[in-house]
């Protein structure tokens, strides 16, 4: 290794491999700091050809007709009698790895090509390559967690389970089990006659007792409710309490989880063992978990950062919707806003129910929700739903001409993009199936949206990652969850940090349409939030 550091340290030797952030965070724990521009063949593969699979072996075989030696050639079939890498014989562990280095480096000089015929060169090397050191820098940063915090929410939780389960079989008049949708659907539909126009799915027939179903169902009585409740807890302490505490490293105390950004179409990063994304805030319950997340010491704060509304804010720059800009422009509750034209109502008398239903119509819209969709969300007749649509329509006209004219350039050019031209292609977008075809048109509606936020967050990452070093903080970025950015902030660095962050976020892709980002610090994720 100490042979190699001048290489692997200098920065004008370029760097090629596949999947280079894993080489890189395994480098730098061993201390040594990987520069120089970097080409990593498995983000290029997933900019130029997204419709390969995007394993170094599949790839080879591809786009080079070549068929490397397989890990299992090496080590066995998984089982347990599979060897690990420190069994293997050392010339084959040599002959292995350097024919995957020589696979990469061919690859690489095919790819060049093809990103550059695709039109992905820029993305490439002003977004997706300098943010592999910066995802590195997280990923070996973590961040604590309190795990004795976690048991106080778990067991909490627990208490909420069984409290939920004993009243649902009361409710319910006799025992039954709660994870059966079978004896659910039975007791709901059949028993108590909840709904006499209850629907069967097509494959088991039986009774659809999901999430949707439930929901509509909360209103009109305490079973559903409590059975929505259950679940919530369930999942939270199954899927969270009971896994994070088995993933603080025990070495630094800290989570250490994995960004990968070859796996979303739209180009959003997803987060993996654990994925720290997908802790629910829309729940109490949910919200409780960023509790247990917490600063380096006492001399550290939680800072986090979060883009306000930003996909609306896109949607009103990409279609140059009037009063969607001057809305923003004037910076107004665009929720209350769509509310007050949406219900014939002054803003002052805009309620936080009405606010709620046009919250869901302007973030329904811009996902290409239809009427049916709109209408099981908020609980209205279906009729009521199409009507609600076609008035946002009126109020908003820029916004259906991007949707209108977005569908049809799919259609004839195969794919959407972002403001900075990154591609999603959509093939199903003419196909002769409506539930199909009507699935792709959603797709190329919301994915120069979301893709252009995905595009935001990660400039303003490898700008913030680039002042961290030029300034010597002792502050470091931590984690990214969708539109937010959560630091350890050094509170001797706060006002300078603050300033960063904020010009960095609202400055990655200008636009006419003010960008507002709201931030907040404490002493755990959930209050810095």
């Amino acid at each position: 290794l100490e042979e190699f550091r001048p290489l692997l340290e200098d920065g004008a030797i370029e760097k090629v491999g596949h999947n280079l952030k894993f080489d890189i965070t395994v480098l730098r724990w061993q201390g040594v700091e990987v520069a120089g521009p970097l080409f990593d063949t498995m983000i290029a593969a997933f900019l130029a050809v997204p419709d390969l699979r995007r394993s170094l072996d599949y790839l080879a075989q591809a786009m080079l007709g070549y068929r490397p030696v397989p890990i299992t050639d090496l080590i066995g079939e998984k089982g347990d009698g599979q060897k690990s890498l420190r069994e293997v014989d050392v010339d084959d562990l040599k002959e292995y790895a350097v024919e995957d280095a020589d696979i990469a480096l061919q690859l690489a000089q095919a790819l060049r090509g093809l990103l550059a015929d695709s039109e992905q060169q820029r993305l490439y090397d002003d977004v997706e390559a300098p943010l592999i050191p910066v995802l590195a820098a997280m990923e070996m940063a973590g961040i604590r967690v309190d795990a004795g915090c976690l048991k106080v929410i778990s067991d909490d939780l627990a208490t909420q389970i069984e409290s939920s389960a004993k009243r649902i079989e009361e409710l319910a008049g006799e025992p039954f089990n709660l994870n059966s949708p079978s004896q659910l659907g039975m007791i709901l539909f059949e028993k108590l006659q909840l709904d006499p126009n209850a629907r069967r799915t097509a494959k088991s027939k039986q009774y659809k007792t999901d999430e949707m179903v439930l929901t509509r169902l909360s209103h009109e009585h305490e079973i559903a409710r409590q059975i929505l409740h259950y679940r919530l807890c369930t999942k939270l302490k199954s899927t969270y309490l009971d896994m994070l505490p088995g993933a603080i490293f025990p070495k630094t105390g800290r989570v250490h989880t994995h960004y990968e950004q070859a796996v979303a179409a739209t180009g959003r990063m997803q987060s993996s063992n654990p994925n720290l994304q997908n802790i629910p805030i829309r729940t109490e319950q949910g919200r409780e978990i960023r509790r247990a997340f917490v600063p380096e010491g006492p001399e550290w704060t939680l800072l986090a950062a979060d883009y306000s509304q930003i996909e609306l804010r896109i949607i009103a720059e990409i279609s140059g919707d009037e009063r969607m800009n001057q809305a923003f422009r004037d910076e107004e509750d665009i929720h209350t806003v769509t509310a007050s034209r949406l219900y014939s109502l002054p803003p002052d008398m805009v309620d936080e129910d009405t606010r709620r239903q046009s919250k869901t119509v302007n973030f329904g819209i811009i996902y290409g929700i239809s009427a049916f969709g709109l209408s099981e969300r908020l609980g209205i007749p279906r009729n009521l739903g199409h009507q609600m649509i076609e008035q946002y329509f009126e109020e908003y006209p820029g916004v259906k001409a991007y949707m209108e004219q977005t569908v049809e350039s799919c259609k004839e050019n195969g794919y959407v993009q972002t403001l900075l031209g990154r591609r999603r292609y959509l093939r199903d977008i003419n196909s002769r199936n409506r539930n199909i075809r009507s699935a792709a048109e959603r797709n190329a509606i919301n994915s120069p949206i979301q893709g252009t936020a995905a595009d935001m967050i990660k400039i303003a990452m490898i700008k913030i990652h680039q002042e961290q070093i030029e300034r010597g903080w002792k502050t470091k970025m931590l984690l990214q969850v969708h539109d937010e950015l959560v630091f350890d902030l050094y509170r001797e660095e706060e006002k300078e940090v603050r300033q960063v962050v904020e010009d960095a976020m609202k400055m990655a892709i200008p636009m006419k349409v003010p960008i507002v980002i709201e931030m907040g610090t404490a002493d755990t994720w959930l209050e810095a939030h």
